[in-house]
């Protein structure tokens, strides 16, 4: 029985092909009328930058890309628009470049194309978040949502092999938090289950072959289906976590999310049993937490978060206070509606298996009733 839902569908134009960036965003700049362009990538991407925006008159390029997108760069960016008075925003680049983007759009309202060269996802939603004095507030406004998104997989290529892992994990985080999100519904479950397949699959021909190009293409499709359900499901608990983490400790994005997948799917899958066979089946394995383990011991990814710099200490009795400090900010962000109840006790477990690596399966009965 699939029961009652409500489903909502983002408008949004997709183009996606190899090797055709700079013409599809030439003709999307065309087709929307826009004459005074404001370029958001970061130093790092500047070759591709130009490359992709060659057949576009820009009017000024902000380059002031950080991740967490801090409150400061935003407001530098959303002057600059308005100093040339931009009627449209390019962003190429990784989620940092895109989550500028989306914080000039929240205040002003200018519409978005986005090139992404990583597989972060944040394209395809319409979820903004900023970061000011350690914390990092998030929200949902159709206001961010790009109008337009360009995929081509040939501006994935110079990611490094360690990066293209650790951005595809954060992208299988997507699919799993959508799998048991606030608003999930059947919907969002298929294009999730379906993500996870073309992500794992993805995932393991480019850790292969760096230059795979179909399979930096599939990690493409799964990041955008990724994407897509967990805009429509919300935001669960895996992602406050590490929204949390990242704005409270200044830690790098994805390689947080890699860290955390494998506890946060531990803790609730036994309370989803649907989810998790969902997961399992699309990880090809009979058991969830396994067939991912399974997958980041191919791919050499690590779930130790000590390894991202967060607890940096010399013994766990020295990170833990650290660890407990995380718990208690995290707790008002856990989301209504979790699988399983969570407390203090509970997160503050999750992180300290985290932090040290342990197997997750050892946060499955933690504080179960």
């Amino acid at each position: 029985m699939i029961g009652d839902f409500e489903h909502v569908t983002f408008g949004q134009r997709v183009l996606f092909g190899s090797g055709r960036a700079a013409e599809h965003v030439a003709a999307e700049v065309a087709r929307l009328g826009a004459r005074r362009v404001l370029l958001v990538a970061s130093d790092r991407d500047e070759r591709v930058a130009q490359r992709v925006s060659s057949g576009v008159d820009v009017a000024a390029r902000c380059s002031d890309v950080r991740p967490h997108v801090p409150v400061a760069n935003a407001e530098r960016a959303r002057q600059l628009a308005s100093d040339v008075d931009a009627d449209l925003i390019v962003s190429i680049g990784g989620g940092s470049a895109t989550g500028l983007a989306k914080a000039v759009a929240l205040t002003t309202g200018l519409p978005i194309l986005a090139v992404p060269t990583t597989y972060a996802g944040s394209e395809a939603t319409n979820v903004w978040g900023l970061t000011e004095q350690a914390r990092k507030t998030t929200g949902s406004d159709d206001r961010v949502l790009p109008a337009t998104v360009v995929y081509d997989a040939e501006l994935t290529l110079s990611l490094p092999s360690a990066l293209s892992v650790a951005s595809g994990c954060n992208a299988l985080a997507h699919c799993v938090d959508a799998m048991w999100a606030p608003r999930v519904d059947p919907v969002d479950r298929v294009l999730a289950g379906e993500g996870i397949g073309a992500l794992a699959a993805g995932l393991r021909a480019v850790h292969a072959d760096p230059g795979d190009l179909a399979g930096r293409e599939r990690m493409l499709y799964g990041s955008y289906l990724a994407a897509v359900a967990f805009a429509s499901a919300g935001s669960g608990l895996h992602h406050k976590i590490c929204h949390v983490l990242g704005g409270a400790y200044d830690l790098p994005h994805a390689a947080t999310h890699t860290a955390v997948l494998p506890y946060v799917l531990a803790f609730n899958g036994p309370y989803a049993p649907d989810a998790s066979e969902r997961i399992a089946a699309a990880l090809g394995s009979d058991d969830a937490v396994v067939g991912l383990l399974e997958l980041y011991a191919e791919l050499g990814a690590s779930h130790a978060l000590r390894d991202v710099g967060f607890a940096a200490a010399d013994s766990a009795e020295a990170a833990a206070g650290t660890v407990a400090e995380a718990a208690r900010l995290i707790l008002p962000a856990v989301p209504p509606g979790n699988p399983r109840p969570v407390g203090e006790e509970e997160l503050t477990a999750l992180l300290d298996a985290a932090w040290a690596g342990r197997p997750p399966t050892s946060v499955a009965t933690t504080g179960a009733a």
